[in-house]
């Protein structure tokens, strides 16, 4: 039987590309997109392939909504001749940027483009992509612990990943009768190059964050690729339309 193959945007690095390693040693192939790191990302792909997994990676502006009926032809293409395969198993929406701004310094550029990449970025590549998953599938969208908590500088983006959380729901709702599972999977402060890796350079933030969660550190990460490629075990298939924070139990 063929290996369940899964993709991960934004998969050359941090998050995604502890994900899509996590997620080759449970013996899933992965394509992974990557904006402009083509060599980190290439990097991801000859690793996985250093396990026996197989994989690939393509470039995609999560952006740019209008490259992605050419990106759905790229992936399609790929399937067929690497898989020898019409569809895929798993979708993982993890792409992504950070914009600290308060509410009152936020330009219209800066909300405009959280937009385009957290939030429609996400409702039309999952659109595009539903024809090439495969029923009894999986999506996992990646949200933030700044939904649940507040912190100043970050309205814009906690409302788009607010949405993202909502719209989860929908898509479990409607992709039910396909038996997809959608599920959200919910970060605290990690040690990335995320928001100019202000949490892992920091040592300020750093201190201030590990003194506020539970469990005494910031999160790495592997503790994030880790859930991920849990969620996607077919052990957890039952859970669905949920979010799952992994923030090590910050502000409890």
């Amino acid at each position: 039987m063929s290996n369940k193959i899964a993709i991960i945007t934004g998969g050359s690095r941090g998050l995604g590309k502890s994900a899509a390693l996590k997620l080759a040693q449970q013996g899933v192939d992965v394509i992974l997109t990557y904006h402009s790191k083509k060599a980190e990302a290439l990097a991801v792909v000859a690793e996985i392939e250093s396990y026996g997994g197989q994989a690939a990676a393509l470039q995609l502006d999560v952006g740019n909504s209008a490259s992605f009926n050419e990106f759905a032809t790229q992936v399609q293409q790929l399937l067929a001749e690497k898989w020898q395969r019409k569809d895929f198993n798993f979708l993982v929406n993890n792409a992504g940027i950070g914009i600290h701004a308060g509410i009152a310094e936020t330009t219209e550029a800066q909300f405009d483009q959280l937009v385009n990449i957290q939030f429609k970025g996400v409702f039309f590549l999952t659109q595009k992509l539903l024809p090439l998953i495969a029923d009894h599938g999986r999506i996992i969208n990646i949200s933030t612990g700044l939904t649940r908590f507040a912190l100043p500088g970050y309205a814009a983006y906690g409302a788009m990943k607010g949405a993202i959380e909502v719209l989860s729901k929908y898509l479990a709702k409607e992709l039910g009768a396909r038996g997809i599972a959608v599920n959200v999977v919910a970060p605290g402060a990690i040690e990335t190059d995320f928001g100019d890796g202000a949490v892992r350079d920091n040592s300020q933030i750093n201190s201030f964050i590990a003194s506020q969660t539970a469990l005494g550190r910031v999160g790495l990460p592997d503790d994030i690729g880790g859930v991920i490629a849990s969620l996607l075990n077919d052990a957890n298939g039952w859970i669905n339309a949920q979010r799952i924070e992994a923030s090590g139990g910050m502000f409890l």
